[in-house]
């Protein structure tokens, strides 16, 4: 069986991410997952299947996003968490740390959640893609204290996040109150 990815590309024209994607789309028979703007004028293209076409889809997209590419990945065998994350906060009752990963890029963000499940023993709370925050998106999950600090320090030594990790915190027993704002 064949492994599956997710790739993204992301421009900072929403004209040249529409044709990003369509290009996308076209290259390679890959499902698209999400195509939507995002803050600061930025446009953001996602798509699934087996790892070459992928791979060829996200190739064929920066091609087309030409200098107003921002980022770009491919994250072969990706943690279905990180899609389910990306759908929507799960509740949570109780969390024994709390780690938060900001990033300047969409794609580094889905990078970084990637990276810190299949790192640590976390569960994501919410992989938010950059509506609202001024290009800005983050990660958030929770675990025991160690878990997510290594967690953390994995995603940020990431060589796929290119220096786009911002900044980054652990917060052991954090307040009941903050866990709920998280949601």
């Amino acid at each position: 069986m064949a492994m599956m990815a997710i790739g993204v590309v992301e421009s900072n024209s929403i004209p040249l991410g529409v044709l990003a994607g369509d290009s996308m789309l076209k290259a390679a028979d890959v499902q698209l997952c999400t195509a939507q703007t995002a803050c600061a004028g930025k446009y953001i293209v996602m798509v699934s299947g087996q790892v070459a076409a992928v791979k060829a889809a996200v190739a064929a997209g920066v091609e087309s996003a030409a200098a107003t590419l921002v980022d770009s990945l491919v994250i072969p065998n990706v943690d279905e968490r990180v899609i389910v994350a990306m759908s929507g906060a799960p509740g949570i009752d109780d969390a024994q740390a709390v780690g938060v990963i900001e990033t300047f890029s969409l794609a580094s963000t889905v990078s970084a959640a990637d990276t810190a499940v299949k790192t640590a023993e976390v569960e994501l709370i919410e992989v938010r893609l950059g509506r609202g925050m001024g290009g800005k998106s983050f990660v958030v999950f929770t675990g025991d204290v160690s878990a997510v600090e290594a967690a953390v320090k994995a995603a940020q030594a990431e060589e796929g996040s290119k220096g786009l990790i911002g900044s980054c915190v652990v917060i052991p027993s954090p307040h009941r109150d903050m866990i709920q704002a998280l949601l």
